[in-house]
């Protein structure tokens, strides 16, 4: 397992650190990381604060002004993305990570599985009317009413206790999804139950061989025998102790203060447990894919079946899991780059713990800061134009509390449900990866079979919401460009220069956004007035239902 990431962070320190001779007509590693670094730091002030529309740029919507239909197809943020671009590097890679950092056949997968699901299930699904798809938009992760219209949450909760009110929902409505969201929960049922039989049919001989071995504690990888040479692994007792620490703070959380959480203490173990099982399988996927399925729709789903109507328990269970994995993942991965850099286990432990300790502290002030001092936050509807505190990822994360957490899911996707059919993608999951499995036992001098990545395929579109489309076809564009053809013609650069490159235009879009904020947009400053400064693609219509009669504010009424 390689970690594709962390060749990167390799990549940029030894730029960094090591000294190096200039070639001749040339540069050094660090002068080419910093060259990179100025032209992304000078250039992102232009999508982020002079014209924030290249973000995504939908010409299919500007020929094609008042056709419903052409805007759903050629919307980047709110269609199915074709003929759309951007010429912002934050839209390449602010969803999907860096391309060029990751390997040329996990981008060819996703984009395999983004082409399946936009350009063949939905458009088939949407115009077919399956789930009743035209009455809402083609893509939004929001939630709406049998009407067309926004789902009243506050009819289904009760405002005091923050619980699900079953007279007021059996009075009002079912919840209703846009089609893609709809198979966005689907094929994440599929993405995850393909990633436990991928890695146990490819993996699974070696993973066993390798538990085998380390029991024994022999190693044969010659980064880990070295690393035990020279240095001291970290004590167990510390990783132990750390556990204790962190679930008694955690259990503390949820049935301290009042239980406000609304977690009770069984909650967190289970999460914990769910994290333990599944960081093996993910781990392996993100380890040769730069890709990481996540536990977020699972664990909404088995803590809604098992304490449904609490939205609050449900954020609060699927943050536990979810993160706990995540973390865990983020540990292996940075003991690998210590593997690479040769740094000291103990060193590594202490780092990373420090660095958790302070990421977190920042992120809870910096969170509290932005909540209280930004109007409308999160509210694009009454935000000032050009304004970045639009909030996409959170926006998902809310109408998934109202689906997993309010109304649940044995109302969504059980037998109570409009979408129960979904759950046989569970059982397509499980499946999917055996015929690949099949043939490469088959044609084992077939060694393109062995690329073929059923959980990156299926989980191809898995970002979207709250990714959009032009996200994946920039991101994909860029990613074939310097992973095959600049790899190919020009193998010597691409060695020196790829990760390099990754890293420098990532950090000057990270400095230059800080330094926007921190000097103009925290004033309310947001730029000139004029239609670029919109951080949009100015498809108003995509968002529009096509079935008959549906009235929706902006949008022609069909007959």
């Amino acid at each position: 397992m390689w970690w594709p990431y962390n060749l990167v962070q390799v990549s940029l320190f030894r730029a960094l650190h090591e000294v190096e001779i200039r070639p001749k007509g040339g540069l050094t590693r660090l002068q080419f990381f910093l060259v990179v670094l100025a032209s992304s730091f000078a250039y992102y002030i232009v999508p982020n604060y002079l014209f924030p529309s290249i973000t995504a740029l939908s010409f299919v919507c500007w020929i094609w002004k008042d056709s419903v239909t052409a805007q759903q197809i050629g919307s980047g943020l709110r269609g199915l993305g074709v003929g759309s671009f951007a010429l912002d590097w934050s839209t390449v890679a602010g969803f999907l990570g860096s391309p060029l950092a990751t390997p040329g056949s996990a981008i060819i997968n996703i984009l395999v599985g983004f082409f399946i699901t936009v350009y063949i299930l939905i458009p088939i699904a949407y115009w077919t009317n399956s789930y009743e798809a035209k009455r809402f938009p083609i893509f939004s992760p929001h939630v709406f009413n049998a009407d067309g219209g926004k789902y009243d949450v506050s009819v289904v909760l009760n405002e005091t206790t923050f619980q699900f009110n079953r007279q007021g929902y059996d009075g009002y409505s079912k919840i209703h999804l846009s089609i893609f969201f709809v198979y966005t929960y689907g094929l994440s049922f599929a993405t995850l139950a393909a990633t436990i039989s991928h890695v146990a049919l490819f993996h699974g001989r070696a993973i066993w061989q390798q538990t085998k071995v380390s029991f024994k504690d022999k190693f044969g990888d010659v980064h880990t025998r070295i690393m035990r040479k020279n240095y001291d692994p970290v004590p167990q007792w510390w990783f132990y102790t750390l556990l204790m620490v962190v679930v008694g703070l955690s259990l503390l959380a949820c049935e301290g203060f009042g239980k406000q959480l609304q977690l009770p203490f069984w909650g967190i173990l289970l999460a914990i447990l769910l994290a333990l099982s599944f960081t093996l399988p993910v781990a392996v996927i993100t380890a040769t894919t730069n890709q990481q399925p996540g536990l977020n729709v699972i664990t909404e789903l088995i803590i809604g079946y098992m304490y449904p109507g609490k939205p609050l328990a449900n954020v609060a269970f699927k943050t536990y899991g979810t993160i706990s994995m995540f973390q865990a993942i983020t540990f292996l991965s940075d003991f690998k780059l210590g593997h690479y850099m040769k740094i000291p286990p103990k060193s590594m432990f202490i780092v990373q713990l420090a660095g958790t300790l302070v990421a977190s502290s920042v992120y809870c002030g910096t969170s509290w800061w932005l909540i209280t001092s930004v109007e409308h936050i999160c509210d694009p509807s009454k935000l000032p134009e050009g304004s970045p505190w639009t909030c996409p990822g959170d926006d998902v994360f809310y109408n998934a509390s109202i689906i997993w957490g309010v109304v649940g899911p044995l109302r969504m996707f059980g037998p109570l449900g409009l979408y129960s059919k979904m759950n046989y993608l569970f059982l397509i999951g499980i499946l999917a990866p055996v015929p690949v499995w099949v043939f490469s036992r088959l044609f084992p001098e077939q060694k393109w079979i062995c690329f073929i990545n059923m959980p990156i395929i299926i989980g191809g579109a898995g970002g979207m919401p709250p990714a959009k489309a032009v996200n994946y076809i920039c991101w994909g564009a860029v990613g074939i460009f310097f992973n095959f053809f600049v790899y190919r013609r020009f193998k010597g650069w691409w060695a020196r220069h790829n990760y390099i490159l990754s890293a420098g235009l990532d950090a000057g879009v990270a400095f230059m956004a800080i330094l926007c904020y921190f000097t103009l947009q925290v004033r309310d400053i947001n730029g000139m007035r004029w239609w670029g400064l919109d951080l949009d693609d100015h498809c108003p219509l995509a968002s529009c239902p096509t079935a008959p009669g549906i009235e929706v504010e902006g949008c022609p009424v069909f007959t």
